[in-house]
């Protein structure tokens, strides 16, 4: 506000208060009449919001201010842009024909601008102004649902724009840079797409909508595209003080600072800048009034009114009994409803009152006499039934209102979902709803909680709880209502320095919540516990980083000093077995280099005993008993059988090898027996040393008798024993289910035996003592036959990586490995090939023949008597 304006303050609010005595006491007496007039108030601006304006201007021109501009501020916010305002040319024709345009609005016919179109643009292009919605061009904007209107595409929060200073229209700025270069914008300059006016100058960057900032950053909690500041631009005409809303799009809006200004009745009062009104005007019936400018609508006045106020008209009517129920209405009431010359049928309107004036009825003389009833039935549709049934009232003809029904209805509850049959007379003129206990599951807004409302009928669910969740400071909760995304950054903010821990970098305030202090780039300074150099640099964590120093430390069981180990490490293990004595004083400790004792809680050896049995000579193997005997147990020592021929063999514990030992002896010494007495001498010592005892053997069985049979007559024949002509040992190399396993993929076992054969034949023939190769991933099934193979080939075959990757290595060693007489491939092949059809029986043919018995010939002339 201007200095000459604050300065002639008092004086003007003198002669305000004045001037305002007389429309207070009158609507002092139409507060008594009703609420009506509050609703008036409300809609037209009275006399209530000049009072506090000219209440908040006494108390000073900075503190009216910033008032305006915080409250500007947050409808802006919430709001958006607003219509432009009025040329400066046609100020004067607004102020006079507005208020007329304001009246009709009154009676439900749209405002029409009186103004003239506005002034053409430069070029002689017609100003085409786009009128926004409140609030919806900012909302649009940030909910990213504007569309460019070059290239039809969504503008998004963080793309470049630009925005025409007439049209308010937001373009991509790529967008607008490739239209003004076309042909078909040319003219005297570049034409605006939305509105055609022609500029000079082509757009070439990214500001805001107040451009005062060049590539704005976008930030959650302002207005996509703007800078977050004050607006600050001249809103034109006659004044002269900057927009102080935040930088937004669209025109700014009407300025709330108030001025000194004369009237054209000779008043001199506040007004703002963009309006004034010093005329009171009253409605139709003379109960409500509103503020107009000097002049508007005289011609305009019908009698003792100018505009309805959409209240009860409440005049006495011409029968001077009643009062008049329609809306405030220009001109005279109509007559009274009841009037003589009106009413012409009964009370239910079945019988015309000609009727009952011939049946003796009195006739009505003036608008209070009753009229007569028929007698019948009224059936008039009363308020309750259903949309099926229509009840229809059952008293006597009668005036006035039906009384209640007798008869019920159903009705449907809030949400629709159930009904209930309830007595007609609770049912008045409005519909009766009962709510029923059915939840709503719906989501709301926030889309984590669910509604939960006893019949709910609401459109959009919006969640009134707190959200709660922690802000990204990890101090503070999300105080907002539950909503859905990421939370707001915390508004909470400390104005004290923040430094590192050794005070070289310092962040200084206003310093948001959560901020960690900075990263400094000078070494630490803390004290260490060794003395070597410090390479990390200054941190705010409590405790340093391990120091990494390489030194040389002894294993932890003292068996050798390792070299380059970090300074942290305290225990390394040098992965060799311990070996150091036990408290038995028999064996060692057997576990790695560990830290502590070898035995845990002084617990005792729980090796096995290695002291020979007396009887077989392996060691005891019971738990060392240090300063005992060896326990009597049985020896569980394997022991490698083996038949006379060496075909059969066997492992057998210990134990049983003695029995089945004894046993033999037992019968040998048994034969013995039998020859010592019939006189025969015999040696029984090699019957019971413990050396015939370790040489126990399995006995021969009838395979082994007839390898030895085919050994002696095959040295007797000279047949060499390592032939063998009929294949009958490489056909029983290949296991059966290895060859059930070919027949699936014969193709892919042809191929592994090739690699198989070339591989075995390059390791045998080559300088290197083996050879390896290596098979793609493949299935389970594949690398069985090839595990398989390989023991034929006597190949070494395993298998690496997890699965499905899985593949195997196969090795051949020089001297060891060897290819088979017969491949896979050729058995089966041979075994599969198709077999020459056995001869035909001819001879049996012919004897089959000969069985047949022949018929004899008849003869049909041989005629017998």
């Amino acid at each position: 506000m201007d200095g000459s304006d604050g300065s002639n303050r008092r004086g003007v609010n003198r002669n305000l208060e004045k001037g305002y005595e007389n429309v207070e006491q009158r609507r002092a007496e139409q507060r008594d009449r009703g609420d009506h007039f509050k609703a008036a108030d409300q809609r037209h601006g009275t006399k209530g919001e000049t009072t506090e304006r000219t209440q908040e201007s006494k108390s000073g021109p900075k503190r009216h201010y910033h008032e305006t501009q915080k409250k500007e501020v947050e409808v802006k916010r919430r709001q958006g842009p607003i219509k432009p305002p009025k040329p400066p040319s046609q100020e004067i024709d607004g102020r006079e024909r507005g208020a007329s345009a304001r009246l009709d609005s009154d009676q439900s016919r749209p405002a029409q601008d009186s103004r003239g179109p506005p002034p053409p643009a430069k070029g002689g292009k017609r100003f085409n102004q786009r009128s926004h919605k409140p609030g919806c061009l900012i909302e649009q904007l940030t909910e990213e649902n504007y569309e460019c209107m070059v290239c039809c595409d969504v503008i998004r929060v963080m793309a470049p724009v630009w925005s025409c200073q007439s049209c308010f229209h937001v373009f991509h700025l790529n967008c607008i840079k490739k239209w003004a270069r076309s042909p078909a914008s040319q003219a005297d300059g570049w034409r605006c797409p939305a509105c055609q006016n022609v500029a000079l100058k082509s757009p070439a960057s990214y500001t805001c909508f107040c451009g005062k900032v060049t590539n704005p950053e976008w930030r959650r909690s302002e207005i996509p595209h703007s800078c977050g500041d004050m607006c600050g631009k001249r809103r034109g005409g006659d004044c002269n003080h900057p927009c102080n809303i935040l930088c937004h799009p669209g025109p700014c809006p009407q300025c709330p600072a108030f001025v000194t200004k004369s009237c054209i009745c000779g008043k001199t009062r506040y007004f703002s800048v963009t309006s004034s009104s010093c005329a009171t005007l009253v409605c139709y019936c003379g109960v409500a009034t509103r503020e107009v400018p000097c002049g508007t609508d005289k011609a305009g006045s019908v009698g003792s009114g100018h505009f309805s106020c959409q209240n009860p008209c409440g005049k006495k009517l011409s029968c001077d009994a009643h009062e008049c129920q329609e809306v405030c209405h220009p001109g005279a009431c109509q007559p009274c409803p009841r009037s003589p010359k009106l009413v012409k049928t009964c009370p239910c309107g079945q019988t015309a009152l000609t009727k009952l004036l011939e049946l003796g009825y009195a006739e009505r003389k003036i608008c209070s006499d009753p009229i007569p009833s028929c007698g019948k039935t009224c059936y008039k549709p009363l308020a309750c039934g259903s949309s099926d049934t229509i009840h229809l009232c059952q008293n006597l003809c009668h005036e006035g209102s039906c009384g209640p029904c007798s008869l019920t209805s159903t009705v449907r509850c809030r949400c629709g979902f159930k009904t209930k049959e309830v007595p007609c007379s609770l049912i008045q003129k409005e519909e009766l709803i009962f709510t029923c206990d059915r939840r709503c599951n719906k989501k709301r807004s926030c889309g984590r909680h669910k509604c939960g409302e006893l019949c709910c009928v609401n459109v959009e669910h919006k969640c009134l709880l707190i959200c709660g969740y922690k802000l990204n400071c990890g101090l503070h909760r999300c105080q907002e209502p539950c909503h859905r995304g990421n939370c707001e950054p915390c508004w909470q903010s400390s104005f004290d320095e923040l430094s590192c821990h050794c005070g070289l970098t310092v962040l200084y305030p206003p310093i948001p919540c959560g901020t960690k202090p900075p990263e400094c780039k000078n070494p630490c300074t803390r004290r260490h516990e060794c003395d070597h150099p410090v390479f990390h640099n200054c941190h705010s964590e409590d405790k340093c980083p391990p120091c990494t120093y390489l030194t040389q430390k002894w294993c932890m069981g003292k068996h050798e000093q390792r070299s380059n180990i970090p300074c942290h490490l305290q225990e390394i293990s040098c992965g060799l077995t311990c070996n150091k004595p036990l408290a038995c004083e028999m064996h060692r400790c057997k576990r790695l280099c560990h830290r502590g004792e070898c035995l845990p809680d002084g617990g005792c050896c729980q090796q096995p005993c290695a002291l020979p049995r007396p009887d077989c000579g392996h060691p005891c193997s019971a738990p060392c008993h240090k300063g005992s005997s060896c326990p009597r147990t049985t020896c569980t020592a394997k022991v490698a059988l083996q038949c006379d021929c060496g075909r059969r063999t066997d492992t057998v514990a210990c134990a049983d090898a003695a029995t089945s030992y004894q046993r033999y002896a037992a019968i040998a010494m048994a034969s013995k027996l039998s020859d010592m007495q019939l006189g025969d001498s015999m040696d029984m010592g090699p019957l019971l040393t413990k050396k015939e005892a370790k040489q126990t053997r399995l006995e021969c069985d009838e395979e082994c008798a007839t390898l030895e049979r085919n050994r002696r007559l095959a040295e007797a024949l000279q047949i060499d024993a390592t032939s063998d002509p009929f294949n009958s040992r490489s056909t029983s190399v290949y296991s059966s289910s290895l060859k059930e396993d070919a027949r699936k993929d014969l193709k892919f076992v042809t191929e592994v035996e090739e690699e198989m054969r070339s591989l075995v034949e390059l390791a045998n023939k080559g300088k290197q003592p083996k050879r390896s190769h290596c098979f793609p991933a493949m299935n389970r099934e594949h690398r069985k036959i090839i595990h398989e193979l390989a023991e034929v080939y006597g190949v070494e075959s395993a298998s690496y990586d997890s699965e499905p990757k899985r593949n195997v290595v196969i090795t051949a060693y020089k001297g060891k490995s060897a290819c088979p007489n017969s491949s896979l491939t050729a058995v089966i092949e041979r075994e599969t090939a198709a077999r020459a059809p056995p001869p035909i029986a001819h001879i049996k043919q012919q004897s089959s023949r000969s069985m047949l018995k022949e018929e004899p010939a008849i003869d049909y002339f041989d005629v017998q008597d």
